[in-house]
């Protein structure tokens, strides 16, 4: 029995996932690192145990409305935790935030400005005081009732719609519709409702033309589809849409960039003319603070608003002017200390990475002024610059000095040379890994041969040194203007590795993801590459040597446990036909689609093949449960008698992409997709894990992998932003294998990376800067490694020329 003063955390018997029957103490009070490779149950051990249990107890304590949904969320895979204090979980969640979503709303900061202007703020005469929510674009007190607190007011008109007014419906005059199926639908929902899809556009009724484009009317009618050769086509009830909903319908809720960027194309975007952008009344407009808007504040880099509101709380700590301001003050301080003072607070969340988004959640969590409780953080270094790590590491030691014990799942070597005790898992991924090689202080690492970290925290051995590469052209863009990179002329070298880099919010990610990303998909959309160049840039050239370009970036490759690595790389077809081609399948007359959890038929109807259903937590965000009736199957019980060399689909899915290699040895259209997770080093993920266990650098690297399956035809130009995110650093080597590969192939490759061992490795590098926001988008030094390491005025050379000696 241990004494209730036990400084330590004990777990015993961890079996959760990977886990091997793990037994681990941890001291309390302290800075834990958790690493070891992707999949070696790190994260299993530190959230899906640890933080886990504590949830479960936190369930526990509290109604028994929220202790029944215990059996339902399910408890974590433990023989017993002791010496467990309540527990904080930051993880980086991959879901996208939403529109309305902004700095201010992540961190409360746009709280205590509402808060200050309602009690401190300067009035017109005669103005009758208004409460803080009246300064909340998202509220219906404060929005705009014109641009409903957006800001923006998105138009369209007959000449965007139909560019070739010489067509005929029929042949597509309507270039906004839709494609395939629902633009026929759409075409013979007209012709049903009488009118003439065959005569050239500029021939109908302009009564009729501006109905078709225009009408916010829905009407039903009963289609008859003209009858095709070997198709029974029965009537339907066909609803019509106009060309405008459905433009703007589309522009507002698909979560397909593809079709918003098509739907862009149909609209012209402005400023609300009623509020001017400030997405405000004119009553709240009408209050001022140091001779500025709210509006104007919220649009100011935090460091820029700290200067501001320091000048102006004068007036003494005892007024509602001086508390507010300080407080203000107080909370923005943490923001900046994390480098992320050049964020603004009208920043939009869906603009910020995953590593902003924690780190705006972790200063909060600092002026929350919580002691006594573990926090469990993942990666909090991704994203982040060298430089900026050691403000991490400024922040993290805050927080255990208040009390708190604080366990980070982390591959950054910087940051886990700085802990006080380390829990280093593996050996390797999957099945190969589940035990705990060694806890205890970091240099005791050294005595464990068989750790595959042990390599990189005592950088045993140096780099192997390779020539750069010699390009073979060049794209250039000149005169850049987009966010904070303003006048910038950047030259991107052909057929070799560029690696772009700079501290957070250097311009990096605009550069590379926005600029270039976009004259290139331009091009490839078949546009003249003039229309992204007037957008973005002065003028491109170099764009005709490239052929194809591939953007590979950290978005989910799904947003339900529906889509999982099997389905997005095109595995799960080669599987059900494999499945389908079995005796049993065949006498019982099940095609390739009775596989599939996807369609009615084979699947569990309980959960719609989903094998979780969603369980809605009162005051707690929604979560998912195992399916009550299938137990995470997916399948229906008549689905699951057919097996395939002993295994049901249920148990396919279930293996690791490692075993799946195995047992699929020797069918060509399996091996295939198999071989590439492999190659990028996702080993360990079983075939049917959930899109939303995934995290963004998994996801990144599914789509590589799917990538690398297609047979590459002419210059392929790929861009990936920060691909090693969530990688340890045995990891890195592997993924760097394959896309050096692509250069060697004949490709060229373009990443934003923070990695110093990949940036040694790179051909050119083009480094951002000199600092984040209004003090960046700059290229301070472009050149070889070696170059940009001798660049006196770059943030990054100092950390690129340590890299370079080992």
């Amino acid at each position: 029995m241990h004494s209730p003063h036990d400084p330590y955390v004990r777990v015993r018997g961890a079996r959760e996932h990977n886990l091997k029957n793990v037994r681990v103490d941890i001291p309390r009070d302290t800075l834990t690192v958790f690493t070891g490779v992707s999949g070696s149950g790190k994260s299993s051990l530190a959230f899906g145990t640890i933080y886990a249990e504590a949830q479960r107890r936190y369930f526990e304590s509290v109604a028994p409305y929220a202790r029944r949904l215990i059996h339902q969320v399910g408890a974590p895979a433990v023989g017993e935790i002791t010496g467990l204090p309540p527990a904080v979980s930051l993880e980086q969640r991959r879901s996208a935030p939403g529109a309305r979503s902004s700095v201010g709303t992540v961190t409360t900061l746009s709280n205590s400005l509402r808060l200050l202007f309602s009690r401190a703020g300067d009035y017109p005469p005669g103005a009758e005081r208004l409460d803080s929510d009246s300064f909340s674009p998202n509220t219906a007190v404060g929005a705009c009732p014109e641009c409903h607190g957006l800001g923006r007011i998105h138009r369209t008109d007959e000449a965007l719609l139909v560019p070739d007014p010489s067509l005929s419906i029929r042949e597509g005059a309507i270039a906004a519709w839709p494609g395939a199926w629902q633009g026929k639908n759409l075409r013979d929902v007209l012709d049903a409702l009488g009118h003439d899809v065959d005569r050239p556009w500029r021939e109908l009724d302009p009564k009729d033309r501006e109905w078709i484009l225009f009408t916010d009317e829905q009407p039903v009618v009963t289609v008859h589809p003209v009858r095709e050769a070997g198709r029974i086509q029965r009537p339907y009830q066909g609803t019509y849409m106009s060309a405008r909903r459905y433009v703007l319908h589309t522009f507002a809720d698909t979560k397909s960039r593809a079709l918003r960027a098509k739907a862009e194309r149909f609209l012209t975007s402005a400023p609300c003319p009623v509020c001017g952008g400030s997405r405000l009344r004119p009553e709240a407009m009408a209050v001022t603070f140091a001779g500025r808007t709210i509006a104007e504040l919220a649009g100011l880099p935090l460091s820029a608003l700290a200067e501001v509101l320091s000048g102006a709380g004068a007036g003494g700590e005892e007024t509602a002017r001086g508390v507010l301001t300080a407080d203000l003050l107080a909370r923005i301080g943490t923001v900046t200390e994390l480098g992320l003072g050049y964020l603004s607070l009208d920043r939009t969340a869906p603009t910020l990475s995953s590593g902003e988004l924690q780190r705006l959640r972790l200063a909060t969590q600092l002026r929350s002024g919580l002691f006594g409780v573990v926090y469990v953080l993942d990666e909090p270094s991704a994203g982040l610059h060298p430089a900026d790590t050691e403000a991490l590491l400024g922040v993290l030691g805050r927080l255990k000095e208040a009390g708190n014990s604080v366990f980070v799942v982390e591959h950054q070597m910087d940051v886990v040379r700085r802990a006080d005790w380390l829990v280093d898992v593996g050996p390797l991924a999957g099945e190969h890994g589940g035990r705990v090689l060694h806890s205890g202080p970091p240099e005791g690492l050294a005595r464990v041969p068989e750790s595959a970290t042990r390599r990189f925290l005592f950088e045993e051995g140096p780099a192997p040194v390779r020539e750069p590469r010699v390009p073979t052209g060049w794209i250039r863009l000149s005169g850049v203007e987009r966010h904070n990179v303003r006048g910038v002329d950047a030259a991107f070298p052909l057929r070799v590795f560029t690696a772009v880099t700079g501290v957070s919010g250097s311009g990096k990610s605009t550069l590379v993801g926005q600029v270039l990303a976009g004259v290139l998909a331009d091009r490839q959309a078949g546009e003249e590459a003039t229309g992204a160049g007037e957008r973005f840039c002065a003028s491109v050239t170099g764009l005709e040597a490239v052929d194809r370009l591939v953007q590979v970036d950290q978005k989910p490759i799904g947003r339900t446990p529906r889509s999982n690595l099997a389905t997005y790389t095109g595995l799960f077809d080669a599987v059900r036909k494999l499945f389908a081609g079995t005796d049993a399948a065949r006498e019982r007359g099940y095609t390739a689609g009775r596989f599939s959890f996807n369609v009615s038929g084979g699947r569990c109807e309980t959960c719609q093949g989903e094998g979780f259903v969603s369980v809605e937590l009162l005051f707690l965000p929604s979560t998912y449960a195992p399916c009550p009736d299938c137990h995470g199957a997916r399948y229906n019980p008549r689905t699951l008698n057919v097996t395939l060399n002993g295994l049901t689909i249920a148990q396919v899915l279930e293996l690791t992409v490692e075993s799946a290699a195995s047992f699929f040895a020797g069918t060509p259209a399996a091996e295939r997709a198999l071989t590439t997770l492999l190659d990028v080093g996702l080993g360990y993920l079983r075939l049917g894990q959930p899109a939303t266990e995934l995290s963004g650098g998994e996801a990144q690297r599914i789509k590589l992998a799917a990538e690398l399956q297609r047979t590459r035809r002419g210059h392929t130009l790929y861009l990936l932003d920060e691909p090693t995110t969530g990688l340890h650093p045995a990891d890195v080597e592997v993924l760097m294998r394959q896309l050096h590969s692509l250069v060697d192939a004949g490709g060229t490759v373009v990443v934003v990376e923070h990695d110093m061992a990949v940036v040694a490795g790179a051909d050119h590098v083009i480094d951002l800067g000199p600092e984040g926001g209004d003090r960046g988008g700059r290229i301070v030094a472009a050149g070889t490694p070696a170059e940009v390491a001798r660049e006196a005025g770059s943030r990054t050379a100092p950390y690129l020329a340590k890299a370079l000696r080992h």
